[in-house]
């Protein structure tokens, strides 16, 4: 939000909000209220090109990438780019897919994965693509079974049926899938019905050098020299129907796909962008803030201690490199996430934006409506009342729960003990096949001797860093029998436990004793960690229904300031658009970026001493030669990146850049580091979405992988 605009003193500070062009990710069927500024922009087509309940349009061809429980929780988001079903997404995006399927033998990871036929692709079980059919807003209805003398308990409770019985309805003698989701903090609601796909197909991949270039040093940073791409197709049933993995399933024949457009880009042309963004929190205030910011720290400062490890790990060897590729992809990326955001926030005084913004709240409160001159002292109450246990809870959950792994897939068999106690010999043998299954699954990704070095290392730096009160239990033994020797302890967890192989785990399994699993050291720490963590949890949940009740009444005011206004509610996995215009930047004195980067840039990064800057030596051959096709600009470069002024996050990943005429030229997969704070509080000078240009895409899957099929598949637009 522009700074200078919080100098206003009346009530009208508010309306900032709607004042910034390239701010918002906006609801699909609202877009009629954007359609001047969208035009004004540079859009050639109508909104009903872009949603319509009654033809086929854009949205029919966007895809939410999410996971069979969580199909509403989308981790990323594809767009489709053929009448088969093809589709593409980024290649940190299918990355665990590529891994999964990755082995000593086929290191898809290193060399890349290319479908020559449909018969040669690869199902990936549990993952889902979801396609919106249509949105309503249906506030209307949700608001009428609510009042202001409810709890919030009972208010939510209220909006829990009303919600289910809206979303029943929806589905009702169809295939389709609904769900109520709240905007604004529960002041809003819109029904979603979505169409999901459950036979998803790995497709193609370069090699993660190419993939994944520039790695660490490279994320979140402008320039960018990555072909953060990798292609899907989805199957369904022959009558057209979701359906899982069958081989009798046939390509998706959708509604409407992508043309491919070669065209290039120019500085200031029109992009718009269609995705799933995960969450943004612009209605923070400075206490949530500040919570925020002492999270980021701790996440930043624990998990550096488990890259550390990870990276020489990784380093040694190839399997250990395949197996923990996911695992350090998910960590690393929120890592540094952690630390640009700060770095960001500080730099920018979001603090001092929160904090002009509450007191000009407060003021407009007292002269106009009682009703919310209460907000922000709950909410203040609220996270004051839980300070004391945020830094434990991040401790917690980091550096003990998700750093090491074995204690809590040991209490995730606890369950065993309850059988074991009840001498129940059938259900004891029937849980065990199952939890044979799981470990089969668990130890494919996990290697002992990695294991017990970030084991050591976590549990030793929470020791020594957390407030001790805090403590889980186990800790105490640590100190007792081991004398506080962590690298003692995680020595002999690892050599005793049942579960520090999965040789081990199977043979237990096989006659399984009460007396060792409750004696286990692997099992006495997760079940510390968890008990501990449920506790820090409900501790700071004590005063939860006031803190959201005054989160919601000040949401609630800022929307009564600006009635009549057109609002962008926080991203909440919901299917949104963002529309601005290629655009370069100047973040600091003497720096100007340009607004796109070439092969040549490739080149000159390469580092054959960094696993993060490995150029293929067939990509040097293909640039030595100059051979690349007809995907090149103007001047005959190949174009790999460029950067846009759309507003982005978590969950855009992959998503398609469109131009005005609806053709793709760009996904979207990272931001900049100079406005990291984009998710608290959008910096219009600063924010950057940066994009994989298709042109190097097309070349690659032409030249480099020699995939013609891929090529003749998709509608390329010259």
């Amino acid at each position: 939000m522009k700074k200078t605009a919080l100098l206003l003193c009346s009530i009208f500070f508010l309306n900032i909000s709607v004042s910034i062009a390239d701010e918002g990710m906006w609801l699909l069927s609202l877009l009629g209220k954007n359609y001047e500024e969208m035009k004004q922009k540079g859009f050639k087509l109508t909104p009903e090109d872009v949603y319509s309940v009654n033809k086929g349009c854009i949205k029919d061809a966007i895809v939410g990438l999410g996971n069979e429980g969580r199909p509403f929780r989308h981790f990323c988001t594809g767009e489709i780019v053929s009448g088969e079903g093809l589709f593409l997404t980024n290649h940190h995006c299918g990355f665990s897919m590529i891994q999964t399927h990755s082995t000593v033998e086929h290191d898809y990871l290193q060399d890349g994965f290319w479908a020559l036929a449909k018969d040669q692709e690869l199902p990936n079980e549990g993952i889902t693509a979801s396609i919106l059919i249509s949105m309503e807003d249906v506030s209307a209805q949700v608001l009428a079974k609510l009042n202001d003398a409810m709890s919030e308990k009972e208010r939510d409770e209220a909006i829990e049926a009303i919600s289910k019985e809206i979303a029943d309805k929806a589905m009702e003698n169809t295939h389709y899938t609904a769900y109520v989701a709240d905007m604004f903090n529960s002041n809003q609601f819109f029904l979603f019905v979505y169409v999901i796909y459950k036979d998803v197909r790995l497709v193609g991949a370069p090699p993660s050098s190419m993939g994944k270039y520039g790695g660490d040093p490279d994320n979140w940073m402008w320039p960018r020299h990555t072909a953060d791409f990798s292609m899907f197709r989805i199957y369904t049933a022959p009558d057209g129907s979701p359906a899982s993995f069958s081989k009798e399933n046939i390509p998706l024949k959708p509604k409407h796909f992508l043309p491919v457009s070669a065209k290039g880009i120019q500085e200031g042309d029109f992009a718009m962008i269609l995705g799933f963004p995960g969450s943004t929190n612009r209605f923070i205030t400075s206490y949530g803030l500040e919570e925020t910011m002492l999270a980021n720290k701790l996440r930043y400062d624990i998990r550096s201690v488990k890259i550390d490890i990870l990276r020489k790990e990784m380093a040694s060897s190839q399997k250990i490199r395949i197996q923990y590729a996911t695992k350090y992809a998910h960590c690393s990326n929120y890592w540094k996430y952690s630390f640009e955001q700060n770095k960001a926030l500080k730099s920018l005084n979001t603090m001092g934006v929160k904090k002009q913004i509450e007191s000009d709240f407060t003021a407009w409160a007292a002269k106009n409506d009682p009703k919310y001159k209460d907000a922000l002292s709950l909410i203040e109450n609220g996270y004051g009342s839980r300070q004391e246990y945020v830094g434990a809870r991040t401790y917690l959950y980091e550096a003990l729960l998700t750093g090491p792994e074995l204690p809590y897939f040991a209490y995730q068999c606890s369950g065993l003990i309850g059988k074991l106690e009840s001498k129940n010999q059938e259900e004891i043998k029937a849980l065990a096949e199952k939890l044979k299954v799981a470990g089969s699954e668990f130890y494919k990704d996990y290697n002992p001797q990695t294991e017990q070095k970030i084991l050591a290392a976590l549990f030793e730096y929470a020791y020594n860093t957390m407030d001790k009160k805090f403590y889980p239990d186990f800790f105490a033994t640590i100190e007792k029998k081991y004398k506080g020797d962590f690298q003692k302890y995680a020595q002999e967890l690892l050599s005793k436990s049942v579960f520090a192989t999965e040789e081990k785990f199977n043979a237990f399994l096989e006659k399984p004793t009460l007396k060792a699993l409750q004696n286990d050291l692997a099992m006495q720490a997760g079940i510390s960690i968890i008990g501990k963590y449920r506790e820090i949890s409900g501790l700071m949940r004590e005063n939860i229904d006031n803190l959201y009740k005054g989160e919601r009444l000040f949401v609630d005011g800022l929307l009564q300031i600006n009635k009549g206004k057109v609002l962008c509610p926080d991203a909440n996995s919901t299917i949104r658009l963002t529309y601005g215009n290629v655009r370069q930047y100047a973040p600091r004195d003497g720096v100007d970026y340009h607004f796109y980067t070439t092969l040549k840039g490739v080149m000159e990064k390469e580092d054959t001493t960094s696993t993060d800057f490995i150029v293929p030596q067939k990509l040097k051959d293909l640039y030595q030669q100059k051979d690349y096709g007809n995907y090149t600009n103007e001047k005959g470069e190949i174009v790999t990146c460029f950067i846009t002024n759309n507003d982005i996050t978590g969950g855009n990943s992959g998503s398609p850049v469109i131009n005005a005429e609806g053709h793709l030229i760009g996904l979207a997969f990272d931001g900049n580091s100079e406005a990291m704070s984009g998710d608290i509080d959008f910096e219009e000078n600063l924010q950057r979405c940066i994009n994989l240009d298709v042109r190097y895409m097309l070349f690659i899957i032409d030249k480099y992988a020699g995939a013609k099929n891929l090529i003749n598949e998709m509608t390329i637009v010259h």
